[in-house]
């Protein structure tokens, strides 16, 4: 299936799974980058976004939210545009401002994020210009209950972050964490169809939709499509917790396998025994079954689906 056509202004670049996309803005209104990617992929960030600008400067880096791999090259970028304006969503500001990486998830999840200042607040109800088009910044609950998406409505282009994906969505943080989150994803997820947009940029994959075929008032086929799989994959999720959970420990241990690719497989557990998230869930869930008992269940789980595979005593990413 070809990308959909972006309005002027606009430059798309997909990234691998360990970062986020990215999306270029060179317009009028200057130059902007939504979403940084993973701090290990900061160069290659710094070098499509030189590449892109011809030696010019970006001039404002706005973030979905604040998860380590939307936000990860926040820091390089910084340090390589001096004048760079940093707009963030607001329900994280304090904690940005103090660097608590408890709050931020860096530490609880075991990620990496280098320290970034900001400038300035994404807040829902208002907008923000960008290739000079005016962009409304909706909240976004669910995934991280503080995201934003960013929604054009003349083109109706929507940038979701890990609110929607063409396959499904991001995992529900909250809940790992013994908080509601659920019904806020699904919420979203109806925001979005009242959007109605034509095309959606998401934070992992390509975009999809159709510019050239839209109804008013209606998502294209291929946005439908992709909302009606996520809440699907949103019910069953909320019919099974135990199941969830189990997608979301996968996916942390997959994220960082990708950092890594390979890992002896006692540094893995050395790692896991260290991470907040895993230890609270083993702890609520392990039914007592010994850590490194649980873990190896997580990572047996993990291999059997074909994205990681034991050798030799290392833990191997493959896929």
């Amino acid at each position: 299936m070809s990308t959909p056509a972006l309005p002027a202004g606009m430059r798309f670049f997909e990234r691998g799974w360990l970062s986020a996309n990215n999306i270029l803005f060179d317009g009028p209104d200057g130059t902007a980058l939504v979403d940084s990617g993973y701090v290990t992929h900061a160069e290659q960030t710094l070098a499509l976004v030189a590449h892109a600008l011809g030696g010019r400067p970006l001039q404002r880096l706005l973030n979905t939210h604040l998860h380590s791999d939307h936000c990860g090259g926040n820091a390089a970028l910084q340090a390589r545009y001096p004048q760079l304006v940093t707009l963030i969503p607001p329900g994280q500001a304090d904690a940005v401002r103090a660097w608590d990486q408890a709050r931020l998830s860096y530490r609880s999840t075991g990620q990496c994020c280098e320290r970034f200042r900001f400038d300035g607040l994404l807040t829902p109800g208002q907008t923000v210009s960008l290739g000079g088009r005016s962009w409304e910044i909706h909240a976004a609950p669910g995934h991280d209950p503080d995201a934003v998406l960013l929604f054009e409505p003349c083109s109706r282009v929507l940038i979701s972050g890990d609110a929607l994906w063409q396959h499904g969505l991001g995992v529900v943080f909250p809940e790992l964490d013994g908080e509601p989150g659920f019904a806020a994803a699904g919420a979203t997820l109806d925001l979005i169809e009242r959007l109605a947009p034509c095309v959606v940029i998401p934070g992992h994959g390509s975009p999809f939709g159709d510019a050239d075929h839209a109804e008013a008032h209606r998502p294209t086929l291929a946005v439908a499509t992709a909302l009606a799989v996520a809440r699907q994959r949103l019910a069953q999720f909320a019919a099974d917790p135990a199941r969830h959970r189990r997608y979301g420990l996968k996916v942390l241990l997959k994220f960082k396998l990708l950092e890594w690719q390979r890992h002896p497989l006692q540094a893995v557990h050395a790692w896991a025994r260290d991470v907040p998230y895993l230890v609270r869930l083993h702890a609520r869930h392990g039914q007592g079954q010994p850590f490194g008992t649980w873990l190896d269940a997580i990572i047996d789980e993990l291999c059997a689906s074909g994205a990681a595979q034991r050798a030799d005593g290392w833990l191997v990413n493959t896929a």
